[in-house]
């Protein structure tokens, strides 16, 4: 039954109204591989090992989680390992172990866990490809990275890991201290409501989107997503707010505490911009701290939105793995690339 009302609604999304006949399924596309660095280390994924060895010439060890496929992966390969900025700071400060979250092969994270690829996911609380973990000189997790970064905000991350700032401050503070590029003039959009109270009991998720002057990525939101009929569609399953992460507007936070915007980003740890966080009864469900494309978008809005987090609250990709079904049993391609 669950599964029936699933294909209805793709079927209800995509406008097919006639009768259903037999389809040939849907096809994925999208998917991009790419090659890695050579320079990446041809590891014996004996983790430990890894870190003694990166110790020995004063490096940090960062493990890349990816899959095969991924787009988001694709573009953190091209742009933010190959032949740019960051290319040399990698090499010179860092080690770099490759996982393949869906592989097969054994990983001793230390003397005492040992496991699989896939299982290292599980470890890490992998919920975005790529995933970057940054380990110290002690093996323990600095920083971790969820999903693609911008070539300029993966330098503040590895400025913040190789200076061992993460032992005196966190990501978001370093970044504030750090000489920034202007890259974002705000612009307003329908959906944004005037609200200053997130404490106030409402029928629908609460939505915040924090923004900040410096954000490389904002433009690309609202030049792309928020002018998507798609999204704007799942959008009006939420009440939408947007704050200047660096604000000091007074405002209440679903704790009905008196916040200010900037005081409270900081709070809830959310050093990407553009960030999401989704409420709903005055919790934190989930938040978007990576570059989504669309597909991938508006199935974390509509998780949210149309509250399936409730059917399926272990992880939103139970409910998009259901829902990617019933759209390509309805014979409609997705494409995760765009």
């Amino acid at each position: 039954m669950k599964y029936f009302k699933l294909v209805l609604s793709a079927l209800l999304v995509m406008g097919i109204f006639s009768q259903v006949k037999a389809v040939e399924p849907g096809k994925i596309v999208g998917g991009q591989v790419s090659t890695l660095p050579d320079w990446f280390k041809d590891s014996f994924l004996d983790i430990a090992e890894d870190v003694e060895e990166a110790k020995d010439e004063n490096k940090h060890l960062m493990l890349y989680m990816h899959l095969t496929g991924c787009p988001y992966c694709y573009k953190m390969v091209e742009e933010g390992f190959k032949n740019n900025t960051n290319t040399q700071i990698i090499k010179d400060n860092f080690d770099v172990v490759a996982i393949n979250i869906r592989g097969n092969k054994e990983v001793a994270l230390n003397e005492d866990l040992i496991m699989t690829e896939a299982e290292v996911r599980d470890h890490f609380k992998v919920n975005f490809t790529p995933t970057i973990v940054f380990l110290d000189q002690s093996n323990k997790l600095v920083y971790k990275v969820n999903g693609y970064r911008s070539v300029e905000n993966f330098k503040h991350i590895l400025n913040f890991v190789k200076n061992r700032a993460y032992q005196n401050t966190t990501l978001a503070e370093f970044i504030q201290q750090q000489k920034r590029a202007k890259h974002y003039q705000f612009k307003d959009h329908n959906s944004f409501q005037s609200i200053t109270d997130l404490s106030v009991k409402r029928d629908k998720p609460l939505l915040v989107l924090f923004e900040d002057q410096y954000c490389v990525m904002c433009n690309r939101l609202h030049n792309g997503h928020l002018k998507n009929l798609e999204i704007l569609k799942e959008l009006d399953l939420f009440d939408v707010v947007r704050f200047d992460a660096e604000s000091d507007q007074i405002i209440i936070d679903v704790d009905g505490n008196k916040t200010t915007p900037s005081q409270y980003v900081r709070k809830l740890g959310l050093d990407y911009r553009p960030g999401i966080v989704m409420f709903d009864y005055g919790v934190e469900v989930m938040r978007i701290d990576a570059l989504l494309y669309t597909y991938h978008f508006a199935g974390h809005l509509r998780y949210i939105g149309e509250r399936h987090y409730k059917q399926y609250p272990d992880s939103v990709f139970d409910y998009l793995r259901v829902y990617r079904q019933a759209i390509l049993d309805a014979g409609q391609d997705i494409d995760l690339s765009k």
